[in-house]
């Protein structure tokens, strides 16, 4: 199978203009909209609902057991991988509450805003996330996907830029493979912590005031420069909801033992944060997937600046698809997940090979994106437009 598969452009094409800088071209929104049959914007709160208490049940069942019957096993090595077993397969369903939490700060959960923010609120909360300062901030990266200092996730270096931060000392390792494991490892457990708190990978533009320092730039401040003014109160709800569920975690351990909360929380927490880093970061890194300057970007190009992958059953069924129907998500987020493959059928033919879909290996891409995708810089056969480069010298 070739690398990428692509759709014979349709020849509603011929109706697109064309810059005559680009080799490729771009329909407008409007059109995509029309494609697409009109049910996929009407999201069911029944069915999204019904997703949510299946994903509910599933982690309570799983916390049930592991909180009662993993600590029985006599045997140390039988209940140490019965605590591994149990952190990922908890870790893939939380992911799934996370992605629903997701649904809702996009609108698409319902048609009910409170009853969408009741749901990112709890479900975001729960997992230690703050629900309404991811929500702004993933707003804009949604409005300025591939823009190369507006976006808010995934900016990549220019050949200055990654020459700069990359240390002399660093040189002769980092193409080593056990740096390179290691310098993943911290990618994948750190990374969105690393966001969330001091913002990185961030656009230099994509800050609403300006901001001296980078400590300024927390998702946790209500006077962070990620946000407006405005937004601080919102701020302020979100630790709110992340104090109550650190405070239910500390009464829970006051029952069953702090070492049991950390092995019943702590591991899927951890696997929640790889999945999170993994998913987006492979949406928006890949070797054909480019980014624009100022002067270039539009909204189509942006949201087209992203890759559908294939995870087979955990992806479509634990993660709700997120991982391959991402790209219709991008142009159109208010459509559920539900009918986001539907939507994907439906402007495949107008895209044709703008649209962008890997079926490789899913873990198997993101070792081979970390090693080679370095830093972007310039396509002179299409200017305003930056592809990624694999060799540094």
């Amino acid at each position: 199978m070739a690398t990428m598969t692509a759709t014979t452009r349709g020849a509603m094409m011929s109706r697109f203009s064309q810059l005559p800088e680009e080799k490729t071209r771009f329909p407008d929104i409007s059109t995509l909209r029309a494609a697409i049959p009109k049910h996929c914007f009407q999201p069911s709160a029944a069915t999204s609902l019904g997703y949510l208490v299946r994903d509910i049940l599933l982690i309570a069942s799983l916390a049930w057991a592991a909180i009662a019957l993993i600590p029985t096993i006599p045997d140390f090595p039988t209940r140490t991988i019965a605590w591994i077993v149990y952190g990922f397969i908890q870790g893939l369903v939380c992911t799934g509450l996370w992605i629903l939490g997701h649904e809702a700060g996009h609108g698409a959960f319902s048609k009910h805003p409170r009853l969408n923010d009741i749901v990112g609120f709890v479900a975001h909360s729960s997992l230690l996330v703050p629900y309404f300062s991811w929500k702004f901030s993933h707003h804009r990266h949604h409005m300025y996907t591939g823009h190369m200092e507006k976006d808010m996730a995934f900016v990549p270096k220019t050949r200055a830029d990654y020459l700069k931060a990359t240390f002399a000392v660093f040189e002769m390792l980092e193409d080593t493979p056990a740096y390179q494991l290691v310098s993943l490892v911290f990618h994948q457990l750190f990374g969105w912590l690393l966001y969330l708190t001091l913002n990185v990978s961030a656009g230099h533009g994509s800050l609403q005031m300006p901001s001296s320092s980078i400590l300024g730039r927390s998702h946790f401040a209500p006077n962070s420069a990620v946000f407006r003014r405005s937004e601080a109160p919102y701020i302020v709800l979100s630790d709110i909801g992340i104090c109550i569920a650190l405070f239910c975690l500390y009464k829970l351990s006051g029952v069953v033992g702090t070492s049991t909360v950390l092995l019943a929380y702590a591991q899927p927490y951890f696997w929640v944060h790889h999945w999170l880093v993994a998913i987006t970061y492979l949406h928006h890194t890949h070797m054909e997937v480019p980014h624009y300057d100022l002067q270039s970007w539009t909204f189509v190009k942006g949201a087209l600046a992203t890759v559908d992958r294939e995870f087979g059953f955990v992806g479509r069924h634990l993660f709700h698809g997120i991982i391959e129907y991402h790209v219709v998500h991008h142009l159109f987020p208010r459509i559920p997940f539900y009918y986001a493959e539907e939507a994907t059928e439906a402007i495949k033919p107008l895209l044709g090979d703008l649209y962008r879909r890997d079926e490789r290996s899913f873990m198997g891409q993101l070792w081979s994106n970390f090693t080679k995708c370095k830093f972007v810089e310039a396509d002179e056969s299409s200017p305003g437009t930056l592809k990624w480069v694999q060799e540094v010298r």
